[in-house]
Protein backbone atom coordinates (compact mmCIF):
# COMPACT_ATOMS: atom_id res chain seq x y z
CA UNK A 1 0.00 0.00 0.00
CA UNK A 2 1.53 3.35 -0.95
CA UNK A 3 2.06 6.00 1.70
CA UNK A 4 -0.42 8.82 1.43
CA UNK A 5 -0.58 12.32 2.80
CA UNK A 6 -1.72 12.32 6.41
CA UNK A 7 -5.25 13.45 7.18
CA UNK A 8 -5.90 15.07 10.53
CA UNK A 9 -7.98 12.05 11.64
CA UNK A 10 -5.30 9.46 10.75
CA UNK A 11 -2.36 8.17 12.69
CA UNK A 12 0.87 7.68 10.82
CA UNK A 13 2.73 7.26 8.69
CA UNK A 14 4.52 4.53 10.62
CA UNK A 15 6.99 3.73 7.82
CA UNK A 16 9.39 6.59 8.48
CA UNK A 17 12.96 6.57 7.26
CA UNK A 18 13.63 10.12 8.42
CA UNK A 19 12.70 12.30 11.38
CA UNK A 20 11.72 9.15 13.26
CA UNK A 21 11.85 10.64 16.76
CA UNK A 22 9.33 13.37 15.91
CA UNK A 23 7.06 11.16 13.81
CA UNK A 24 6.93 8.15 16.10
CA UNK A 25 6.58 10.34 19.19
CA UNK A 26 3.47 11.84 17.59
CA UNK A 27 2.19 8.41 16.53
CA UNK A 28 2.70 7.02 20.04
CA UNK A 29 0.81 9.98 21.53
CA UNK A 30 -2.11 9.17 19.22
CA UNK A 31 -2.35 5.44 20.01
CA UNK A 32 -0.97 4.79 23.53
CA UNK A 33 -3.94 6.14 25.49
CA UNK A 34 -6.62 4.70 23.17
CA UNK A 35 -5.02 1.23 23.29
CA UNK A 36 -4.75 1.41 27.09
CA UNK A 37 -8.36 2.62 27.30
CA UNK A 38 -9.55 -0.23 25.06
CA UNK A 39 -7.82 -2.88 27.18
CA UNK A 40 -9.02 -1.26 30.43
CA UNK A 41 -12.60 -0.98 29.13
CA UNK A 42 -12.66 -4.59 27.94
CA UNK A 43 -11.34 -5.72 31.34
CA UNK A 44 -13.87 -3.62 33.30
CA UNK A 45 -16.72 -5.06 31.24
CA UNK A 46 -15.48 -8.62 31.69
CA UNK A 47 -14.85 -8.95 27.96
CA UNK A 48 -11.03 -9.04 27.87
CA UNK A 49 -10.81 -12.78 28.49
CA UNK A 50 -12.87 -13.36 25.32
CA UNK A 51 -11.26 -10.65 23.18
CA UNK A 52 -7.78 -10.87 21.71
CA UNK A 53 -6.06 -7.51 21.21
CA UNK A 54 -3.09 -7.59 18.82
CA UNK A 55 -0.81 -4.67 17.95
CA UNK A 56 2.18 -5.31 15.73
CA UNK A 57 3.71 -5.24 12.31
CA UNK A 58 5.90 -7.25 10.02
CA UNK A 59 9.18 -5.59 11.02
CA UNK A 60 10.87 -3.38 13.56
CA UNK A 61 13.47 -0.67 13.08
CA UNK A 62 17.22 -1.03 12.90
CA UNK A 63 19.06 0.22 16.00
CA UNK A 64 21.38 2.49 13.98
CA UNK A 65 20.55 5.77 12.25
CA UNK A 66 19.82 5.73 8.55
CA UNK A 67 20.94 8.66 6.45
CA UNK A 68 21.91 10.95 9.32
CA UNK A 69 18.44 12.45 9.68
CA UNK A 70 17.11 10.44 12.64
CA UNK A 71 15.80 7.70 10.38
CA UNK A 72 15.82 3.94 10.73
CA UNK A 73 15.61 1.20 8.14
CA UNK A 74 13.35 -1.85 8.31
CA UNK A 75 14.48 -4.63 10.63
CA UNK A 76 12.84 -8.02 10.05
CA UNK A 77 15.23 -9.64 12.56
CA UNK A 78 13.98 -8.05 15.78
CA UNK A 79 10.61 -6.48 16.47
CA UNK A 80 7.78 -6.35 18.98
CA UNK A 81 4.13 -7.35 19.06
CA UNK A 82 1.71 -6.53 21.88
CA UNK A 83 -1.02 -9.03 22.76
CA UNK A 84 -3.63 -8.75 25.50
CA UNK A 85 -6.65 -10.74 26.62
CA UNK A 86 -8.08 -13.66 24.67
CA UNK A 87 -6.07 -16.34 26.45
CA UNK A 88 -2.73 -14.51 26.56
CA UNK A 89 -0.74 -14.60 29.79
CA UNK A 90 -0.86 -11.05 31.24
CA UNK A 91 1.95 -8.85 32.47
CA UNK A 92 5.10 -10.32 30.97
CA UNK A 93 7.34 -10.15 27.93
CA UNK A 94 8.61 -13.05 25.85
CA UNK A 95 11.86 -13.08 23.92
CA UNK A 96 14.70 -10.61 23.63
CA UNK A 97 17.07 -9.15 21.07
CA UNK A 98 20.85 -9.13 21.22
CA UNK A 99 22.52 -6.34 23.21
CA UNK A 100 22.57 -4.10 20.15
CA UNK A 101 18.89 -4.63 19.36
CA UNK A 102 19.49 -5.94 15.86
CA UNK A 103 18.65 -9.65 16.00
CA UNK A 104 16.18 -11.70 18.02
CA UNK A 105 18.40 -13.71 20.33
CA UNK A 106 16.19 -15.36 22.93
CA UNK A 107 12.88 -17.21 22.45
CA UNK A 108 12.64 -16.25 18.78
CA UNK A 109 9.14 -16.12 17.31
CA UNK A 110 8.76 -16.18 13.52
CA UNK A 111 5.78 -14.42 11.94
CA UNK A 112 4.40 -17.88 11.02
CA UNK A 113 4.59 -18.79 14.73
CA UNK A 114 2.78 -15.59 15.66
CA UNK A 115 0.02 -16.32 13.15
CA UNK A 116 -0.26 -19.94 14.37
CA UNK A 117 -0.52 -18.66 17.97
CA UNK A 118 -3.17 -16.06 17.14
CA UNK A 119 -5.21 -18.71 15.31
CA UNK A 120 -4.82 -21.10 18.29
CA UNK A 121 -6.01 -18.37 20.66
CA UNK A 122 -9.05 -17.98 18.39
CA UNK A 123 -9.67 -21.72 18.60
CA UNK A 124 -8.42 -22.57 15.09
CA UNK A 125 -5.89 -25.29 14.27
CA UNK A 126 -3.57 -23.59 11.79
CA UNK A 127 -2.49 -26.93 10.33
CA UNK A 128 -6.06 -27.82 9.36
CA UNK A 129 -7.31 -24.42 8.14
CA UNK A 130 -6.58 -24.08 4.44
CA UNK A 131 -7.76 -21.97 1.55
CA UNK A 132 -7.81 -22.81 -2.15
CA UNK A 133 -5.61 -20.58 -4.31
CA UNK A 134 -3.75 -20.99 -7.60
CA UNK A 135 -4.91 -24.56 -7.99
CA UNK A 136 -3.90 -25.89 -4.59
CA UNK A 137 -4.62 -25.63 -0.92
CA UNK A 138 -2.55 -23.21 1.18
CA UNK A 139 -2.30 -22.84 4.94
CA UNK A 140 -2.55 -19.36 6.44
CA UNK A 141 0.78 -20.04 8.13
CA UNK A 142 2.34 -21.28 4.86
CA UNK A 143 4.20 -24.56 5.51
CA UNK A 144 5.50 -23.54 8.93
CA UNK A 145 4.36 -22.16 12.25
CA UNK A 146 4.46 -23.46 15.79
CA UNK A 147 2.08 -22.25 18.46
CA UNK A 148 3.98 -20.28 21.13
CA UNK A 149 2.49 -21.98 24.20
CA UNK A 150 4.50 -20.04 26.86
CA UNK A 151 2.55 -16.83 26.10
CA UNK A 152 -0.79 -18.54 26.65
CA UNK A 153 -2.57 -18.28 30.01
Amino acid sequence: MPLRARRSDQSGPWDQHGDLRKGHTQNAREVDKPIAALVRDLKQRGMLEDTLVVWGGEFGRTPASQGGDDGRDHNPHGFTWFLAGGGVKPGFSFGATDDYGWFAAEDKVHVHDMHATILALLGVDHERLTCWSAGREHRLTDVAGTVVRPIMA
